[in-house]
């Protein structure tokens, strides 16, 4: 899917992180908590197993920090599920349960590097209309048929750029329109989110979601308007852009076109869907580096996350630690060091989302003796 505030995440300076070869030794374990609600926990968990009951139980999902196949990843979420059932997170005795029964392995980071980035991202409730009309003239598109057909043939996939499509018009008229959106800045957005909740003029709430990208790269508008001096990195947000964008609207098109890489999308019946085609979470679920971090796999992060005012402002950030599954991934989520966590559906989960830059620390959980180490 995508997914993702990854204006925000491209802001760092975190290129090049690549997984170092960790010790074959578990991590001393953090302070084990969580800060949400035990259904949320189960409901995530379950959509990891519904997921991985689909995966052929010797698939291997990654080699770090061992060889870790389907079956470790699924038996290592039942385990949990069975903990759940034992003792309340709540309880007193929980972080030594949790501590007897899982190997906690820490974020493979190189060099001196301790810490992860933690973005955010949502799912945006937009208004559109099925059909063109006066006010609603910005077109949302499904996968070209040609990009389908080379995809599906195992063949590289590279489309038209943004500037192509939405500026020259290279798709128009070819009936790959599924929605018309009233905002430019709202459609540019719903690309970096990867999905949205489709408000439609008839009433209906219509899941949007990620069905193929183009195959460019991708450009975080927030480092432009950075490197050129426009906005400062220490109050880089989605809504210091988005404020950007109004006050200049001149300069829309061209900052659009620096990012190439486009999406296009599906209706869908339920949503939003991660990568691994199962619903996200909210507060739940994670995008990370499938390269690193296994498909669905229990994590634990610690980090802080935004306290919004009432008119929208950031008010602080408060220190969390909770239980999370790798259930997405996205074009700016590279390397060991980088996560984004999906708050929800709405304009209150974006404003969290958007404030969401915070460094912590994240660990991988394995049930203990679920595969040798290497």
């Amino acid at each position: 899917m995508r997914t993702f505030v990854a204006v925000v995440a491209a802001l760092q300076l975190l290129g090049g992180c690549q997984p170092a070869v960790p010790p074959p030794v578990p991590a001393a374990l953090p302070e084990i908590r969580d800060d949400q609600g035990v259904r949320s926990l189960r409901a995530a968990v379950a959509e990891s197993l519904r997921f991985l009951d689909a995966v052929p139980a010797e698939r291997l999902l990654g080699e770090w920090p061992r060889r870790v196949t389907a079956e470790d990843v699924r038996s290592s979420l039942t385990e949990f599920l069975h903990l759940l059932d034992e003792s309340p997170v709540s309880g007193e005795d929980w972080p030594h349960r949790v501590a007897q029964r899982f190997d906690f392995f820490p974020a493979p980071l190189s060099g001196a590097r301790r810490d992860v980035l933690f973005t955010g991202y949502y799912q945006p409730v937009i208004d559109a209309s099925p059909v063109e009309t006066a006010d609603y003239r910005y077109p949302v598109y499904r996968e070209p048929d040609e990009l389908r057909i080379r995809r599906t043939r195992g063949k590289t996939a590279v489309g038209h750029t943004r500037y192509d499509i939405d500026v020259l018009g290279r798709l128009e008229g070819k009936g790959y329109e599924i929605a018309w959106l009233r905002d430019p800045v709202d459609r540019f957005f719903l690309h970096i989110q990867g999905s949205g909740l489709l408000r439609m003029t008839d009433g209906r709430e219509v899941p949007l979601n990620f069905a193929a990208a183009n195959g460019r790269r991708y450009t975080s508008i927030g480092k432009v308007l950075i490197d050129q001096g426009k906005l400062d990195r220490e109050s880089m947000s989605m809504q210091r852009i988005r404020a950007y964008l109004a006050e200049f609207p001149g300069e829309r098109e061209a900052l659009f076109a620096r990012n190439e890489r486009y999406i296009f999308f599906r209706l869908g019946e339920k949503g939003p869907l991660g990568s691994l085609g199962v619903p996200l979470t909210a507060g739940r679920s994670a995008a990370t580096d499938h390269g690193v971090y296994p498909k669905g796999a229990l994590l634990f992060v610690e980090t802080r996350t935004p306290v919004v005012g009432e008119h929208g402002e950031l008010a602080g950030r408060r220190p969390v630690g909770r239980f999370v599954l790798n259930q997405d991934t996205g074009a700016a989520i590279r390397g060991p060091a980088r996560v984004d966590l999906y708050f929800g559906t709405g304009d209150g989960a974006g404003a969290e989302a958007g404030y969401m830059q915070s460094t912590g620390r994240l660990y991988l959980l394995m049930k203990r003796g679920a595969a040798p180490l290497n």
